[in-house]
């Protein structure tokens, strides 16, 4: 059974959530505080994290960028406001998704299950792509340089997929939203420059992605 971590200081969303999971197959742990929530991250194994953006003690984003300090899991983020730049600010800070409030807790659910499966989601026959000292591995879905595992979220390594399947050939930021929509919810045109910065980061020192003016994206690896 996933084990979903709610940090939201509305108790009684968390208790309605809770009764709502069960019945789902999902077990839903709740923290009513960011210190609560994070010292439960550390002591447990969870396999998504829920956070709220308007949290006391600290907002959501600090918090966020605390869990990927150290941790990849899955995060989806809720907001009152459901504003752009809020969404912005948690896609540069590695959130997985947004779902603002009030929401239908089945659409909730819907985003967690479509998270929780790709995350699982095997690969092509444990295909291997090279690229020099790039690895990916699609079946475990892990990424090395030099043999050094490169952690990147859901978004971040299907971006990468993406990209690297398409190697020399130049895609637009519209050619990257299409075929990426029905993964991940809520992607507009710049996230897409906000997952390839974030990407770029992560797989440094190699330059693998080239920004083509006016044009898109192209990944500049060759397949070995």
């Amino acid at each position: 059974m996933p084990s979903i971590l709610l940090i939201d200081d509305d108790e009684r969303l968390a208790e309605l959530l809770g009764r709502y999971f069960a019945k789902l197959g999902l077990s839903l742990d709740y923290a009513l505080r960011p210190s609560a929530g994070l010292a439960k991250l550390q002591a447990g194994l969870y396999d998504l994290v829920i956070l709220d953006v308007m949290l006391p003690e600290k907002d959501g984003f600090e918090v966020c960028r605390e869990i990927r300090a150290g941790s990849e899991i899955p995060i989806i983020m809720l907001t009152a406001r459901g504003e752009v730049m809020d969404r912005i600010i948690g896609l540069e800070l590695g959130a997985d998704d947004y779902l603002p409030k009030p929401f239908e807790p089945r659409e909730l659910v819907a985003r967690i299950q479509r998270i929780l499966k790709r995350s699982v989601q095997p690969g092509n026959g444990g295909a291997i792509l090279k690229f020099g000292p790039l690895c990916i591995d699609t079946d475990s879905q892990q990424v090395t340089i030099a043999n050094q595992t490169v952690p990147l979220t859901h978004m971040e390594y299907r971006l990468l997929l993406l990209l690297a399947h398409q190697a020399g050939k130049t895609l637009s930021r519209d050619e990257i939203l299409n075929q990426l929509k029905g993964i991940d919810t809520e992607l507009f045109s710049r996230s897409v420059d906000i997952l390839v910065s974030r990407l770029r980061h992560k797989l440094r020192p190699g330059d693998y992605i080239r920004t083509v003016r006016n044009g898109g994206y192209c990944f500049l690896g060759k397949p070995l």
